[in-house]
């Protein structure tokens, strides 16, 4: 075959991933084999690949590969998710660039428009994860927005309502008023700002009394329907019973009494907006006050805010501010720090706001998750396990979830209305399904279909891919198909800890809700990846580099080592192209010693070598130890540590000691035995190798030799382990560092490699002759000479109790060296003296600092140890 000297890794890399679809080795259908399933955490349709997205998808083809060697039917399912806040902004900004307001559309038009969005930019993440390498089964690619799925979305919302567990409620929410829909608590990013903090008087009615409440939002003021105070606090006592006048708008509210007042915050005197507070909202409740909306759903002021409708709150803060300043309401104006919620999707400010919205009770719903992780027969494992407290915090402090988003993109809810009354609905899978449930609710036989209108709303985006692990098997809808008895549970997840409560311990919730199954085995928590200044890799600081320029760069199997080699689970991954670039360079070094096997002249009728021998099974005892290590690092999902073991064990062992020591002498040929046992070696290198570096190990296995679809590296059988000689590894380290002794003498005396040199031992540790021949072999030494006294006229080292010994006659000019080592002594005897001369003045060494001093005594003990090494050398030369 033609193998070309250098690796071109674009051409490669185009090469065998088309001729891996092409063979189907990525698709798996149920059969008598084990299977080894991981769904894919869907990334957004609206997504493009980024430095987490490469990490992650890195682990998930290690696993699935790996698992392809060992024999199992591995199913990868690969997909994307609608996200609909995400994606609803980004069609909302192409309409407006088209000059198009959403609002003048129907829904249909919106959705019409939103699959064509979809249709053109969705699944570019796909096609960008296939240049990582990532072997995913492409026929089952799923989209949460395919009708199957939403037909599973919508049989389970209308299950769980029939359960008493979904339910409507008039609750206080969280407003993203940015993407103009709710958001659920865990999207909810809590942070620390500076604010102020604004001291307001409020007038008492029919006195000049004033009273004082401190706000941090003075443009709510427009909402206040009651003042509080503590019923316990004598500084009011004389206010209880009377009311207050909000200033500008001049409304008359009742001072009202309650304990939850903190007479220490503030003046001690509350201001209650219902509408726009949760713990004012409860207030409010309890004392049957009034709720008075002042914002639009863009956070502007409605017409209740009078004057400043329309001003945005952040702008209403200041200019209400300004008019209680100019009518002499506004006392004073602290800063003051506090926490503020943002929209984890849009960073807007969240409000809080009062509206009708869809829950799921959790408080039972949790429970087997709970125990599934966290109980005494945990079936379920989080790797790192540190990572089980953040859960148990999340499901013991569960809350019921806001299921609803105020979105035309997603799941429609399957409610019906037939009047105009808040229950005035039923829910069911379709419209006609709703006509025979309202029918019969209302004892009304003529509704027709045009007496329903369905509701506006749809649902959470993780409301769908909480099912993900069950419907892209169908089994939400089919329950009893032969796909999901086949492939669920699934083994692993690999995902990140952001979203461990969104997604992960959700799937968990619905796996025991719908299948009475845990959705898979092991969950792997990846680290987020930062700069190697720590940040966190963001457009914003322009760190995060473009992922398919790395690929272009350092090839895919370079940036996969990269990112693994900077990769721990559930710690942060300090990410440096230099990683990228070590990559890259271990595959050329294994291409390179490919490249010299194929350059070696193979001979039958020549004997194998003493040396290759015995290193051929030494490689072999340590391959064995390095797989026990690997198969160890696996089970326990440290892949870093895995692709590590490897590294050392193919550029240290294999190419820096096996290659050299079985290589012919030049223009020689190699004996047969060794070249047949050396290229089987090398083909368990790749196999162990391949989940890493799928594209270069496979160029190379199908180079060893011609191959038929049937025995491609993809589908090739791991290596077994084998019983391991661990006295011939020790045997080996003891002769390595002999070896190294030789070099160490032969580079400081610029003995060149090509002159054999004598070389005799005192063998005081009754080391094994065994290699023998291979520290021959690489010392270039005529014969080993085994002694019982020092020989004269050598250069000399240990190793542990032996001494071994070089005689220098022949081997080095005597008379230069002696030169060259007395014009060293001469210099080192002159520095000495300079350095005695400084310490022993008392002026220096008193005046000096502390620091100066000891470097001046270390340069004196280092010239002294360097002057007797010199002399010993001396004598043993004359």
């Amino acid at each position: 075959m033609n193998i070309p000297s250098k690796y071109d890794a674009t051409s490669v890399e185009n090469k065998w991933y088309s001729y891996w679809t092409a063979h189907n080795y990525f698709h798996s259908t149920p059969d008598e084999r084990e299977p080894y399933t991981i769904v894919i955490p869907p990334p957004n349709v609206t997504g493009v690949l980024h430095m987490g997205h490469m990490l992650n998808n890195t682990i998930q083809d290690v696993l699935i590969r790996r698992a392809r060697l060992l024999g199992k039917n591995a199913c990868w399912v690969p997909g994307t998710d609608h996200a609909s806040i995400a994606t609803e902004a980004k069609v909302v900004a192409k309409l407006k660039e088209q000059g198009i307001d959403k609002n003048d559309l129907t829904r249909e038009e919106f959705l019409e428009h939103a699959w064509e969005w979809t249709e053109e930019y969705g699944g570019v993440i796909l096609d960008q994860l296939k240049k990582l390498g990532c072997s995913c089964d492409w026929d089952r690619t799923k989209f949460t927005m395919d009708d199957d799925m939403s037909e599973a979305v919508i049989k389970v919302f209308v299950d769980l309502h029939e359960k008493g567990l979904i339910y409507r409620g008039y609750r206080m929410v969280n407003w993203d008023p940015e993407a103009k829909t709710t958001l659920s608590d865990e999207e909810v990013i809590h942070e620390e700002r500076q604010g102020n903090l604004y001291y307001i008087n409020y007038k008492i009615e029919g006195s000049e009394d004033t009273l004082t409440i401190a706000t941090t939002r003075p443009e709510t003021i427009f909402g206040d329907t009651a003042i509080c105070i503590n019923p316990e606090d004598e500084r009011f006592a004389h206010l209880r019973g009377k009311k207050a006048i909000v200033p500008i708008c001049n409304r008359v509210i009742p001072i009202i009494e309650d304990e939850y007042v903190d007479v220490e915050f503030g003046t001690g005197c509350l201001k209650v907006t219902p509408a726009h507070d949760e713990n004012d909202k409860n207030l409010g409740d309890k004392h049957q006050l009034e709720v008075i909306d002042i914002f639009n759903e863009d956070a502007t002021l409605n017409s209740f805010g009078l004057q400043f409708e329309g001003q945005d709150r952040f702008v209403a803060r200041k200019t209400v501010a300004k008019e209680l300043e100019a009518i002499g309401a506004l006392v004073k104006t602290e800063t003051h720090l506090n926490k503020v919620g943002t929209s984890e999707r849009t960073k807007a400010v969240i409000e809080p706001r009062l509206s009708d919205q869809w829950f799921l009770k959790m408080e039972d719903l949790v429970k087997p998750a709970i125990e599934a992780v966290l109980g005494e027969d945990a079936e379920i494992k989080l790797f790192p396990k540190k990572f089980e407290n953040t859960y148990r915090h999340w499901m013991e402090n569960i809350r019921d979830w806001n299921i609803s988003r105020q979105l035309l993109w997603g799941q429609q809810i399957p409610a019906y209305f037939y009047g105009d009354g808040k229950e005035d609905f039923v829910v069911a899978e379709t419209i006609e399904k709703a006509l025979e449930k309202a029918k019969a609710k209302t004892n009304n036989t003529t509704l027709k279909l045009t007496d329903l209108r369905q509701d506006t709303d749809a649902l959470d985006t993780w409301f769908s891919s909480w099912l993900w692990p069950m419907s892209v098997f169908d089994g939400i809808r089919n329950p009893e198909n032969e796909e999901i008895k086949y492939y669920y549970p699934t083994n692993d997840l690999v995902t990140g800890p952001d979203i461990l409560f969104f997604w992960v311990a959700r799937m968990i919730i619905a796996g025991y809700e719908y299948k009475d199954q845990k959705p898979f085995n092991n969950v792997y928590l990846t680290g987020l990846v930062r700069d190697k200044q720590r940040r966190k890799m963001s457009k914003s600081l322009g760190n995060s580099p473009d992922a398919l320029k790395l690929i272009e760069d350092y090839s895919a199997d370079g940036v996969r080592v990269g990112l693994l080699l900077s990769s721990a689970a559930g710690n942060d991954l300090m990410f440096d192209e230099a990683l990228c670039q070590q990559g890259k360079g271990f595959g050329n070094k294994i291409w390179n010693a490919f490249n010299l096997t194929n350059l070696w002249e193979v001979s039958d009728s020549i004997e194998q070598p003493e040396s290759s021998k015995i290193a051929l099974e030494w490689y072999e005892a340590k391959f064995s130890t390095a797989l026990v290590e690997i198969e160890d690092h696996f089970s326990k999902y440290r892949l870093s540590d895995a692709l590590m073991a490897i590294y050392k064990l193919i550029y240290d062992d294999f190419c820096g000691w096996l290659l050299e020591i079985v290589k012919p002498a030049y223009q020689q040929p190699i004996d047969a035995v060794t070249y047949n046992k050396v290229m089987a070696i090398f083909e368990d290198n790749l196999k162990i190798l391949h989940p890493f570096m799928p594209f270069l190990t496979e160029d190379i296995w199908q180079y060893i030799s011609e191959r038929t679809p049937e025995e491609a590296l993809i589908i090739a059988k791991w290596p077994e382990v084998k019983p391991v000689n661990t006295e011939i590894i020790t045997q080996f380290e003891f002769a390595a560092e002999v070896i190294s002794g030789i070099r160490t003498v032969r580079k400081e005396k610029n003995i060149a490699f090509k002159d054999a040199i004598g070389f005799s031992v005192i063998n005081n540790e009754n080391s094994n002759t065994a290699f023998d021949a291979v520290i021959a072999k690489l010392g270039n030494l005529e014969a080993i000479e085994y002694v019982s006294e020092p020989v004269d006229g050598a250069l000399t080292f240990r190793v542990k109790s032996n001494e071994y010994f070089i005689p220098m006659e022949g081997a080095i000019d005597v008379e230069a060296e002696i030169k060259k080592l007395t014009e060293e002594l001469n210099y080192t005897e002159g520095f000495l003296k300079s350095v005695q001369k400084k310490l022993s003045n008392e002026r220096f060494v008193a005046g000096a600092p502390e620091q100066v001093v000891a470097a001046e005594k270390k340069k004196e003990a280092d010239a002294l140890a360097k002057i007797e090494t010199l002399k010993s050398s001396l004598a043993s030369l004359k």
